[in-house]
C-alpha cells in the first residue's frame, strides 16, 4: 500500500518555486492509480519523491510499509521505476541492458522470465539490437522490462507514453492491465486525458496540487455544466465568437470540435443564430457527455 499524508516540496532560492502543495492520496494492492495533468503540474517532482530520488520538504510518503527517506535503501528494492525519459544505456543491447538490470538487484532473466514474458516476448526477436537504435514503442516495452526484472511489488510509471504511438500506447496500457492482475500496484502518470478510463482511480493535478481523486466514471458524474459541441468552419474565428457569448461561460477546442458550458436554459437555436448572424452559415451544435478532459478544464477554470 502507498500511503502519502501532506507532502511538500519547492524549489529555488527560498523555495519561491512551489512543485508539490499538500498532496495526500493512498494506492490499495492491485490497484493502478493514475495521476494525471498537463507538464509542468508537479507529476515527476512527486514520483521523484516516491522512488527516493529527492527528499520532500515536509509531509511524510510510506511504500508498502517503508519510509521515502528513512528507509530509501529497502525502498529502491522494492518498487520498479520508469522515468519519462528513456534512461537505458543506448550502447547496450536490449539482452545486455536487462541482464545488466537483473544483475544488479541480485536475480536473473531465467528466475524471473514469466513475470516479463508478455512484454519481452515482443522484443526479444531484437535482443542483439543496441537500445538506442530501438523504435519508440519498442524501447518502452524494454524500459518496462527493465523495471520490472527484480520483481517489484510497486511499479511507478513516469509519462510511459509520451512520444509513442496510439498503438503502442494501447498495447503499453493492456499489459498494465496484465500486471494489475499480479497484484502488483501500479502508480503512473500521463498527460493524455484519454489514458484516465484505464486506471481504477486518478487524481487531477494542477500547480502542484490534487483537484480531484474519484474513480474516472466518479469524477465524470459529479460534472454539473451544460456541455454542448459546436463543429463548423473557420474553427479559430469560432472559436473566438462563442468565446465573445455571454452565455458561453467556457469554450475549448477539441480535435475538429469545440466543447462549450452554457448557461442553463440557452437553446441550441438561439446559440445557432447568433452565429449565423456572424456569418457562420454551417454550424452543427449537439448535446454530449463529458469526458475526464472536461472535467478537468471545468475544475481548473474554477
Amino acid at each position: 500500500m502507498i500511503e502519502v499524508k501532506d507532502l511538500h516540496k519547492s524549489y529555488g532560492k527560498g523555495g519561491k518555486t512551489k512543485a508539490i502543495s499538500g498532496i495526500s492520496f493512498n494506492v490499495d494492492d492491485g490497484e493502478i492509480f493514475g495521476v494525471i495533468g498537463p507538464d509542468g503540474a508537479g507529476k515527476s517532482t512527486l514520483f521523484r519523491i516516491l522512488t527516493s530520488l529527492i527528499l520532500p520538504d515536509s509531509g511524510s510518503a510510506i511504500m508498502n510499509g517503508y519510509d521515502v527517506v528513512k528507509d530509501y535503501r529497502k525502498i529502491r528494492q522494492i518498487i520498479g521505476y520508469m522515468p519519462g525519459r528513456f534512461s537505458l544505456y543506448q550502447d547496450l543491447s536490449v539482452e545486455e541492458n536487462l541482464k545488466f538490470f537483473a544483475t544488479l538487484f541480485n536475480t536473473t532473466i531465467e528466475e524471473n522470465y514469466l513475470l516479463i514474458k508478455d512484454i519481452y516476448q515482443q522484443i526479444e526477436p531484437f535482443k542483439k539490437r543496441r537500445a538506442g537504435a530501438l523504435s519508440g514503442g519498442m524501447k518502452q516495452k524494454l524500459a518496462l522490462s527493465c523495471a520490472l526484472i527484480h520483481k517489484p511489488e510497486i511499479l511507478i510509471l513516469d509519462e510511459p507514453t509520451t512520444g509513442v504511438d496510439p498503438v503502442s500506447r494501447k498495447e503499453f496500457w493492456d499489459m498494465l492491465a496484465r500486471l494489475k492482475e499480479q497484484g502488483i500496484i501500479i502508480l503512473v502518470s500521463t498527460a493524455y486525458m484519454d489514458e484516465a478510463s484505464r486506471c481504477d482511480r486518478i487524481a487531477l493535478i494542477r500547480n502542484g496540487k490534487f483537484i480531484a481523486s474519484d474513480a474516472p466514471q466518479g469524477i465524470i458524474e459529479d460534472y454539473s455544466e451544460t456541455l454542448w459541441a459546436v463543429e463548423g468552419s473557420r474553427m479559430s474565428t469560432l472559436l473566438k465568437e462563442l468565446r465573445n457569448y455571454n452565455k458561453v461561460k467556457s469554450s475549448f477546442a477539441f480535435g475538429d470540435k469545440i466543447h462549450i458550458t452554457v448557461d442553463e436554459g440557452l437553446q441550441t437555436g438561439e446559440l445557432i443564430q447568433y452565429l449565423s448572424d456572424k456569418e457562420f452559415k454551417d454550424v452543427n451544435i449537439t448535446p454530449i457527455e463529458p469526458t475526464v478532459e472536461d472535467c478537468f478544464m471545468a475544475l481548473t477554470s474554477k
